[in-house]
């Protein structure tokens, strides 16, 4: 199982999310609405994401999800 990893910097208000190992060669592109994604430089697979001015209770996190490994197929 998939290990993620979040980071809170409340004196930045920086939360950070990685659900893979973060890389030397990762590149980022931030989004419209202070979201950045975090890819690996080479594959350019995202490996994690950054959102900007976030505060508890921020509603862009609710938008977002991640699949990890094999989906789950319903029968």
């Amino acid at each position: 199982m998939a290990e993620v990893k979040v980071y809170y910097e409340p004196e930045t208000d920086l939360l950070t999310i990685f659900w893979d190992t973060p890389r030397k060669n990762q590149i980022c592109t931030e989004t419209d609405d202070g979201i950045i994604v975090i890819k690996d430089g080479l594959s350019l697979t995202p490996i994690g994401i950054e959102i900007l001015s976030f505060k508890p209770g921020d509603k862009r996190i609710e938008g977002i999800t991640v699949s990890i490994g094999n989906p789950i197929l319903e029968a």
